[in-house]
């Protein structure tokens, strides 16, 4: 049965001009299912017409937040676990500043430092937001000051 169906599937390899071919043979060709299309399936292809498509339209799908560690909040307050330093992508070269913070919810993240100069270190509080450092991998999130902690 399987040789069968591969059979049908495959384009014949004796091709013959369309002048040699018998009437009989056209006739078979034109009037047999496209093969090609659904050659193990028995049904044909479900599409939808014009009037199913503007009557029920499909669900838009919900926006992923860029920042999900953050709920909906526009900052989440942590605690400073570890400061490290981190190499950017391939173009770019520098010591970026990064710093580990686990926030309030419990969750544990890697928040990058902006400016120049900070005094950051472990069991500092700081404030997380949402915003990506461009060249550095996994860095999704920028810390903020917090009580005067990250002072620049």
């Amino acid at each position: 049965m399987l040789s069968l169906l591969r059979a049908i599937a495959r384009p014949s390899l004796s091709w013959t001009p369309f002048a040699t071919r018998s009437v009989a043979s056209v006739l078979r060709a034109c009037s047999a299912p496209n093969t090609f299309v659904n050659t193990f399936h028995s049904t044909a292809p479900a599409f939808r017409t014009l009037n199913q498509a503007m009557r029920r339209k499909r669900p838009q799908r919900k926006a992923l937040s860029k920042a999900p560690l953050l709920d909906i909040n526009p900052q989440r307050k942590g605690i400073v676990m570890q400061v490290f330093t981190a190499k950017p992508k391939k173009p770019n070269s520098a010591k970026r500043k990064v710093a580990r913070v686990r926030l309030t919810s419990g969750k544990v993240l890697q928040a990058y430092i902006p400016g120049e100069g900070h005094n950051l270190q472990e069991h500092s509080v700081v404030l997380v937001r949402g915003g990506r450092a461009q060249d550095l991998p996994g860095v999704r999130w920028a810390t903020r000051s917090s009580r005067g902690q990250l002072c620049h």
